[in-house]
């Protein structure tokens, strides 16, 4: 089985390039990064600082072995009362994939992942923005092979975000489909 990167290369850029009309293989459509984020304003908001601290460590060690890299704690930028949220609060974590990484992921997702999760049907081609821009969301983040269920205590969701160099959503969905996500028609 070829490796996603070298899928791209040798199978995916000449079939994009029969497909579209594509004279240069550099104006065929790649994917450019994956950003995946997560939100735990709800598990935290009204606890008590040092448990919102054993909250969000937890989870970013989570995100972490998930991800092989140190997450970036995202913060409230304003204050808002009715969901006893403070100014400067952290409310998530996100992190950014580019090259290896990236390439490594975005098969653990295709192949262990998503097969994994439960009532997975298949990526809904509406998941796909104007831009070309997929979007996952994981309900639970057990499915991870990375994360041992028995020790979890907070169950969260993650939004992983693929972008891509598409300048529609017709050629990004053919990318998407031939580097073999789980896409519905």
């Amino acid at each position: 089985m070829l490796r996603l990167k070298e899928k791209y290369q040798k199978e995916v850029t000449p079939q994009m390039q029969k497909k579209f009309g594509y004279v240069n293989k550099m104006a065929v459509p790649r994917i450019e990064k994956v950003a995946l984020n997560t939100g735990f304003g709800r598990q935290i908001s009204g606890k008590t600082s040092s448990e919102q601290e054993k909250i969000y460590t937890a989870i970013l060690k989570d995100i972490s072995l998930i991800t092989g890299q140190q997450p970036v704690l995202t913060r409230a930028k304003k204050s808002i009362s009715g969901f006893k949220i403070r100014e400067g609060m952290p409310v998530g974590a996100r992190v950014t994939f580019r090259g290896k990484r990236m390439y490594d992921f975005l098969e653990r997702l295709i192949h262990i992942v998503l097969p994994r999760s439960r009532d997975f049907q298949g990526i809904d081609s509406r998941s796909l923005d104007k831009g070309g821009n997929l979007t996952i969301a994981i309900r639970e983040h057990i499915v991870f092979p990375e994360i041992q269920p028995e020790k979890v205590k907070n169950i969260f969701g993650l939004e992983i975000t693929v972008v891509t160099t598409a300048k529609n959503k017709e050629e990004s969905l053919e990318l998407l489909k031939l580097l073999g996500f789980p896409i519905k028609s």
